[in-house]
């Protein structure tokens, strides 16, 4: 009999399990899918021996992870790439703006802006290890590196626009990164993500999973077995009655469906606010099977990772106030991913995989591909001519493949306002409810979205605390 259960197989419910089992506990993940991996999930969307990624693509977080980088994952068949470029940024001359592993050789596209990048980014990469350490985890958390922590913070808490860069080029860069947040450009703390992304590129990379993001599951997977663990996908828990003596429940889940199954467990007021845990906007997802590389006017994108396809920054920043309005932007910020450029077992021979998604209101229906097709045929004259099949998914789609992503919300949540911190509630641990057996292990605590692990392994250890007295 399981002394833990985890409900959710995403990397945050398999980390919170390794990290449980790691400290002897016996544990159980109850997966409702047919296949484990919550957004670390792939699958043949399209045509017969093309692989897509179903949510995650490319994990900046995840090469770096604190918790991952401790574990057997490349004993346990998961192997990362590096594309030659990690992203690249297509303008309307023809030209791309790139970010590379080299901060110098980037600093070297971004003109009059170059020296800024070195003296902004460079110190957050040279010790991107010890930023990770402080910046995924609880505010609470006493940080290891104060004064890197508080140079990090105080560029943070701005706005994108207002980071100092001048420049066109610098500009749409910093607007694409910013974009990550699912937030407008406008509003404070987008200029974390585009310091932590920056970062991340300098310090680790961008980098894929070889076969698949289904990898990176089947790694975590094998790493839990191997402890003694249990994974049991195709099963739904709809009740925690059944499991008997468990001390422990972790859910990697959303914040609304722990409410859901927990039910009176929990007191009034905190199902309360569990409810009232705003959404994220959603995403609109087109996965494609290509006869060809997409054929980039700017040839830096034809050896990148990951293509940022929007324009300028006003134009990205346009495009994302129009979705926090409600409304769907006629020119989407459109992230885009070409993992069989570098992963030749994405696709057969001489074929490609795309996967792109946008920005919509949360539970929209309203079908994105011609809008999509089109900011990407706008950088790739011939776009179009290459596709030979396409999966649509509306954000009713997204959710039915992931419950966690209420409404197309692949984020766990909206990060605007007090979210930003406070996932689900304001509390000294976050993780912990105030049943002493139920905790949150999702993107819905603290740090976030993002294939890192760290909200499970932060969650195990507050298990391992209150409930086993382990630590």
């Amino acid at each position: 009999m399981a002394e833990a259960v985890v409900v959710g197989s995403g990397p945050n419910g398999l980390a919170a399990a390794i990290a449980l089992a790691q400290a002897g506990v016996k544990v159980r993940v109850c997966e409702a899918q047919p296949t484990i991996g919550g957004g670390t999930r792939s699958a043949e969307l399209t045509l017969p021996g093309f692989v897509h990624d179903v949510c995650s693509a490319i994990h900046p977080m995840g090469a770096a992870s604190p918790f991952f980088s401790r574990l057997p994952l490349a004993e346990n068949g998961l192997t990362w790439i590096h594309p030659e470029i990690d992203l690249a940024h297509p303008l309307d001359d023809g030209t791309a703006v790139t970010m590379v592993r080299s901060i110098d050789d980037t600093a070297a596209g971004l003109g009059v802006d170059g020296p800024a990048w070195r003296r902004m980014v460079g110190p957050l990469a040279g010790r991107f290890h010890e930023l990770l350490a402080d910046t995924l985890g609880p505010l609470t958390r006493r940080p290891g590196n104060p004064l890197l922590l508080a140079r990090f913070g105080l560029r943070a808490a701005l706005p994108s626009s207002r980071l100092g860069f001048e420049g066109e080029r610098t500009r749409a860069l910093i607007a694409g990164l910013a974009a990550h947040s699912f937030l407008p450009l406008h509003a404070p703390f987008t200029s974390s993500f585009v310091l932590m992304f920056a970062a991340a590129a300098h310090a680790s990379g961008w980098p894929l999973a070889r076969g698949g993001s289904q990898k990176i599951a089947d790694a975590l997977a094998a790493t839990l077995k191997n402890l003694g663990g249990e994974v049991a996908a195709g099963e739904r828990v709809d009740s925690l009655d059944r499991f008997g003596d468990a001390k422990a429940f972790l859910f990697d889940t959303s914040a609304w469906t722990l409410e859901k199954i927990a039910g009176d467990r929990l007191p009034a007021r905190y199902r309360k606010s569990l409810r009232e845990f705003r959404r994220g906007p959603g995403v609109f997802k087109l996965d494609y099977a290509l006869s060809a590389p997409i054929p980039w006017r700017a040839p830096e994108c034809r050896r990148a990772g990951t293509v940022h396809v929007g324009g300028r920054f006003d134009e990205i920043a346009a495009g994302e106030a129009a979705v926090a309005r409600g409304d769907h932007p006629e020119n989407p910020f459109v992230l885009v991913a070409q993992q069989s450029v570098f992963d030749p077992s994405r696709a057969p021979p001489g074929k490609h995989t795309l996967w792109a998604y946008c920005h919509v209101p949360n539970g929209s229906a309203f079908d994105m591909t011609e809008r999509i097709e089109r900011q990407i045929e706008r950088f790739a004259p011939g776009f179009r001519e290459t596709v030979l099949e396409r999966s649509v998914m509306t954000c009713a789609d997204v959710e039915a493949r992931n419950a966690n992503c209420a409404g197309g919300d692949i984020a766990g949540g909206a990060y605007d306002g007090m979210q930003f911190f406070a996932r689900p509630v304001m509390a000294v641990d976050p993780y912990a409810t105030p049943a002493r057996e139920l905790y949150l292990c999702s993107a819905s605590t603290p740090p976030g979205a993002g294939v890192h692990g760290m909200c499970g392994f932060h969650a195990a250890r507050s298990a391992l605390r209150r409930s086993f007295a382990k630590l």
